[in-house]
């Protein structure tokens, strides 16, 4: 479900103490909502915490309500989901959206967290935190680098050898699809190991191991060699139909017709890492190129 605003009548009390007693809040949580400007009275944002107030009050809560995922591996500390493709990791800004955060937080409660990012439409392997010791720690180990992450991906036409993709990023500031990155002497470096598996028809199967994590990395480093990735809407296409599509103005056979597929044929198929003197290698076979193309 993701956000929804939830009202109440408040008489002469602390807001702090009533988002703890009736929306069952814990002191954190009371004080994160307030400071991020979700809570209101009479439709003026409450801003300090020892505020006493009367009247209406409104705040904005998460309420979970998610697909129904199950992750495909789970321990005390932590859950591996295999995200399909379509699903957001996160609700957009305060929309009544689903996501797999809502699945996560149903299973795991309010303390569980997503600890890194995959795009909407790509697929593959998400790692969930189920407390916030193990949080801080697998988020340190993506900082440090110390989580490698591979994918597989459908590109288009034929690639015959290993290549390493080394091309800066930045964010796309001229042009009026800002979603979508460039590459650029000005952004931050970027690197991206792609090895052919196996010619599919006139497209190629490849790995890819991005050693850097930036926004579309995979995706605009393939473009940027000439072979995008099938089923890609934003890269490798006219900037018109780019936009169409992110006003969701292109149907399924449009985008088959122009992209090669009704997804991106994007994949995060490994995860390699230790956690608590563990190694864990988690594979995902989901990933099934008859169906998709």
């Amino acid at each position: 479900m993701g956000f929804v605003v939830k009202e109440f009548e408040i008489k002469n009390e602390k807001v702090l103490d009533f988002l703890v007693k009736k929306l069952g809040f814990n002191l954190r949580e009371a004080k994160r909502a307030i400071d991020r400007g979700r809570v209101s009275i009479n439709g003026k944002r409450v801003t300090q915490k020892s505020f006493k107030a009367s009247g209406i009050l409104k705040c904005i809560v998460f309420e979970p309500n998610g697909y129904g995922l199950k992750p495909i591996f789970e321990t005390d500390h932590f859950a591996i989901f295999d995200k399909p493709s379509g699903v957001a990791i996160h609700p957009k800004k305060l929309a009544n959206t689903k996501s797999l955060l809502d699945d996560v937080r149903l299973l795991y409660g309010n303390d569980a967290n997503l600890v890194h990012r995959l795009d909407k439409e790509t697929s593959g392997l998400v790692i969930a935190s189920k407390n916030k010791f193990a949080e801080s720690i697998l988020k340190q180990a993506f900082q440090n680098k110390e989580i490698q992450k591979k994918y597989l991906a459908l590109i288009k036409g034929h690639l015959d050898k290993e290549i390493t993709i080394k091309k800066p990023i930045a964010v796309n500031k001229d042009e009026n699809i800002k979603v979508k990155v460039i590459i650029s002497d000005e952004g931050k470096e970027s690197i991206t190991l792609v090895k052919p598996i196996k010619k599919i028809g006139k497209n190629t199967l490849v790995e890819c191991i991005p050693l850097t994590g930036r926004q579309h990395q995979i995706r605009i480093h393939l473009y940027s060699i000439g072979h995008p990735i099938v089923g890609d809407p934003l890269y490798g296409v006219d900037n018109e139909f780019a936009d169409r599509y992110l006003k969701k103005l292109v149907d399924e056979n449009e985008r088959i017709q122009k992209t090669g597929a009704n997804r991106l044929m994007l994949h995060a198929y490994k995860l390699e890492f230790e956690f608590m003197n563990n190694k864990y290698i988690i594979k995902s076979n989901s990933f099934e190129i008859a169906k998709l193309t």
